[in-house]
């Protein structure tokens, strides 16, 4: 590769065996793909058209999964490309691009869990005032938030990453995540401040509210055992999710980051769970342990069947 695509390209060194697996790993990541589209958006339909379901907790799961779509969907088209291509290649803008909506988007999950965690904080905790708290009103202003913070945080960490001077030009993993700083020639303090900012605001913040009104909500639950059965319909799959995420984001943000140098195949593992579990668990936690959405799956599939 000639110095004028080493300016301009980035190499990905996490396959294992790409040049004998290639088909292998396309069909599975395929299949992966098609099943992460079609069950999310199945959800979302069943969300849209069911009138019983135009409430705020059901409007927020129906974003989620959305997010879920849009995070695939900025993944997997260039994982597929890769794996039956030659060389495994991105151009360091379009590496950018895909860091920025791949953490927009995760950063706006941790947002969307919050608003969740906070209608349901409010449905039990004090749900005489459930209908004038969570307005039509509340509900938008909690959604376009949730997107828009993200973007407005993330741009900052694409512009300067953009106007850093790169010397290395191999990442050891199969995507744009947060080891796109070992590729600058200097590491950046700035960078560094501006990256651990974001990661308390849109990560650690959401997270703790998260605990702390879940905390109230067992407190409540605990006093009444009429709210202790509601509280467990709804409120499991979000702790489910929010458990399976947060650890998932722990790996990608933290233990990328460290200078450990990690057995290529369990870095290809660990970065395929991270892009796997999440929006294939989202759909499936929310199908089967979501009473209102798992009526309206049973009656969709029996109907067709």
């Amino acid at each position: 590769m000639d110095n004028s695509i080493n300016m301009t390209y980035i190499t990905f060194g996490g396959h294992v065996e790409v040049q004998k697996y290639r088909y292998l790993y396309f069909v599975i990541m395929l299949t992966v793909y098609i099943l992460i589209i079609s069950s999310n958006l199945t959800i979302v339909y069943i969300i849209v058209i069911q009138k019983s379901l135009h409430e705020p907790m059901y409007i927020f799961i129906a974003a989620l999964l959305i997010n879920s779509v849009l995070f695939s969907t900025a993944i997997y088209p260039k994982l597929l490309i890769d794996f039956l291509s030659e060389k495994q290649i991105i151009s360091y803008s379009a590496c950018l691009l895909q860091w920025y909506t791949y953490y927009s988007l995760v950063c706006s999950d941790f947002f969307l869990l919050s608003a969740m965690a906070y209608d349901r904080y409010v449905s039990i905790c004090n749900p005489l005032q459930y209908p004038t708290i969570m307005r039509k009103t509340t509900v938008c202003i909690l959604l376009i938030s949730a997107w828009i913070l993200p973007v407005c945080q993330d741009s900052g960490m694409v512009i300067l990453s953009a106007k850093k001077k790169i010397c290395n030009f191999h990442l050891k993993g199969i995507l744009c995540n947060s080891t796109v700083h070992k590729l600058h020639c200097v590491r950046s303090t700035i960078l560094n401040i501006y990256g651990l900012f974001i990661f308390v605001s849109a990560a650690l913040v959401p997270v703790l509210f998260i605990l702390f009104t879940y905390t109230r909500i067992l407190v409540v639950s605990y006093r009444c055992q009429g709210v202790r059965r509601k509280a467990a319909q709804t409120c499991l799959p979000h702790l489910l999710v929010l458990i399976s995420f947060s650890c998932l984001v722990a790996y990608d943000v933290l233990l990328a980051r460290l200078e450990v140098d990690f057995p290529k195949t369990l870095r290809l593992v660990m970065a395929l769970q991270v892009i796997i579990y999440q929006p294939l668990l989202n759909p499936i936690i929310y199908g089967l342990k979501t009473k209102g959405i798992n009526e309206h799956l049973k009656r969709l599939f029996y109907k067709r069947v």
